[in-house]
């Protein structure tokens, strides 16, 4: 083999890196706008948190915001309807699972584990019926919690499906205490 037969060789070689090497960064150049359109706009990630003011919130009322699209119910209970709540029979519930995203997974589905702090006061939870996504009424029901009258669903005043065709508790969203008067959901 001849010296310039060497340097043929290696000029193939290079040749063949820098077309692949092009190749790839223009395809990559290509791809990565349709790739990134189906990141969510900035509108929709900046609701993916919000901070809830909830120092006008009275013993026995709730407030409605909405969050991701979607009703948030943030309740301020009673001591009344918090013992109701805490002397429920697991056993009689139909779904037995907290639905808590702030827990573990398949925590029970007992008052503690669905209130957000611990003497049971406050109670956050997605507005939407298990069944059909319909929005239920507050303050209703023959459990003194809510109403979904499109169906007859029935909740307790821990959020959970006590009567109905609902097949799970209303579920709990990621929230937290900020500060006294403040919780931020997401």
């Amino acid at each position: 083999m001849s010296h310039a037969e060497d340097h043929e060789g290696t000029r193939r070689d290079f040749l063949y890196y820098a077309t692949a090497g092009t190749g790839a960064i223009a395809t990559g150049a290509a791809v990565w706008p349709l790739v990134d359109q189906m990141n969510p706009s900035a509108d929709v990630q900046a609701l993916s948190s919000i901070r809830v003011d909830i120092s006008g919130i009275e013993p026995g009322t709730q407030l409605t915001v909405k969050w991701l699209g979607k009703p948030v119910f943030i309740r301020r209970r009673t001591p009344e309807e918090i013992e109701e709540a805490r002397a429920v029979n697991l056993a009689e519930l139909p779904d037995g699972d907290a639905r808590n995203a702030n827990i573990d997974a398949g925590a029970s589905a007992a008052d503690e584990n669905r209130s957000l702090d611990e003497t049971g006061e406050w109670l956050v939870q997605m507005g939407v019926c298990t069944h059909l996504g319909c929005v239920p009424l507050g303050d209703a029901g023959d459990f003194g919690g809510w109403f979904c009258p499109c169906h007859g669903s029935h909740y307790d005043t821990s959020g959970r499906i006590r009567k109905g065709p609902a097949p799970e508790n209303l579920p709990v969203p990621v929230a937290e205490f900020v500060d006294e008067t403040t919780i931020k959901l997401g």
